[in-house]
């Protein structure tokens, strides 16, 4: 959208300039004129060039959680929301955060409410974020809204690095046992087969051969073995963007053994908190419900909660819906009903999230516990059969000259 400069006066006759987007020099005036503004003049800014480093100016929950955290303590203090946003834009640290911040503050002053500045900033802004703001102005209650946000903002990074330090170990190992599989068979068995030739013998060992034949494979056709994984992961990333093929992983990591119930406990106690947090702060529960879903992470748990919506519009309660999808445990499910009957709906929902936080973080130490015996195992096992294949011929020729 094009950026206008501004100039005009109020009516005591002060002279005013600022920038505004609109779509042509009607819209900017219109606006200035329900601010108690006559414009003098406008000129359409010309864009400003921006070159995008491929790193950094990406914008971190930790600088979500610090400016909600800080923003809220200033609200409390009693200071007016432009100034507020002003300091907290000079004195953060990520560069890209603060011209989200300056432009947010543009556009409150400009007249537009904080959520509907805030909705502009989608990078920096979630819906959550939005909606939860707007309940917050709606209700005068902007202070606690934020203080609320913060909360859970921590308690879903924590909960997203426990997933992501689980995750660590194996897929370190698996890197690794790559890279010395490659090793080994670009470098160290051709130096092993160029020996059995000199040595002669006839046939080898079985498994000898094949390692060889592995490996002059591997050599032979390294480009189209590289391509042919690339091909893989770029045509795997492709189906993982239409809504079918992100619905079929989706499913099929959720019943997955290991790490299949430990995504369905995160996804629950997601859920929970979330809907927790937004009936708590006043948002009906059909806005709350279209809001959970599109932060649900998983295609399966979207459409579960979005037919649990579709239900609850025709009247029926959370709890039955939720209970026909099959993707709620059924404790989860009963404590939602018992929720809706005493009427404390948002407390159940997060005690409900933090009954399955505290699963999560049992399910994630168990599975850290179980995954390095077995990636240790599958090291181990790669890495010494080839070794013990290579080195067969070896022993063969040593029990022939001790029989000799």
């Amino acid at each position: 959208m094009p950026v206008f400069a501004w100039e005009g006066r109020t009516r005591a006759g002060e002279v005013k300039k600022g920038t505004m987007e609109a779509d042509a020099e009607p819209e900017v005036q219109s606006r200035l004129r329900a601010q108690g503004i006559t414009l003098s003049k406008a000129r359409k800014k010309a864009k400003d060039i921006q070159i995008k480093l491929p790193f950094g100016g990406r914008i971190k929950e930790k600088d979500i959680v610090v400016f909600t955290r800080q923003f809220a303590t200033m609200i409390d203090a009693g200071l007016p929301i432009v100034q507020c946003l002003d300091i907290l834009a000079s004195q953060t640290p990520n560069k890209e955060f603060g011209k989200m911040l300056a432009d947010v503050k543009a556009h409150v002053e400009q007249g537009a409410t904080l959520a509907e500045a805030m909705r502009k900033q989608p990078k920096a802004f979630n819906d959550l974020f939005v909606n939860l703001v707007q309940a917050g102005e709606v209700g005068g209650i902007l202070d606690t809204i934020l203080g609320r946000l913060a909360t859970y903002i921590e308690k879903a990074t924590k909960l997203k690095s426990q997933v992501k330090g689980a995750m660590v170990y194996p897929i370190s190992i698996l890197c690794v046992a790559v890279l010395v599989v490659i090793v080994l068979l670009w470098k160290v068995i051709p130096v092993f087969q160029n020996m059995f030739k000199d040595f002669g013998g006839g046939a080898l060992p079985k498994p000898t051969q094949i390692v060889i034949d592995i490996s002059n494979a591997f050599v032979d056709h390294a480009f189209l073995i590289v391509g042919g994984i690339t091909a893989l992961v770029v045509g795997f990333s492709a189906a993982l963007r239409t809504k079918q093929g992100r619905a079929i992983f989706d499913k099929f990591i959720l019943k997955t053994p290991v790490i299949g119930p430990v995504l369905r406990k995160v996804a629950v106690a997601r859920f929970t908190r979330t809907m927790g947090t937004l009936l708590s702060s006043g948002v009906a529960i059909l806005d709350a419900m279209e809001i959970v879903a599109r932060t649900a992470g998983n295609v399966v748990i979207h459409d579960a909660i979005m037919y649990a919506r579709a239900r609850i519009s025709e009247g029926k309660s959370m709890a039955e819906p939720l209970s026909e999808t099959r993707v709620f445990p059924p404790m989860v499910v009963q404590m939602i009903g018992v929720g809706e009957q005493t009427g404390a709906m948002d407390t159940m929902l997060q005690k409900i999230a933090d009954f399955y936080e505290d699963e999560v973080d049992v399910a994630v130490s168990a599975m850290t516990k179980l995954m390095e015996p077995l990636m240790m195992v599958f090291l181990g096992g790669i890495v010494g059969g080839l070794i013990i294949a290579m080195y067969l011929p070896i022993f063969e020729m040593a029990g022939n000259i001790k029989a000799g």
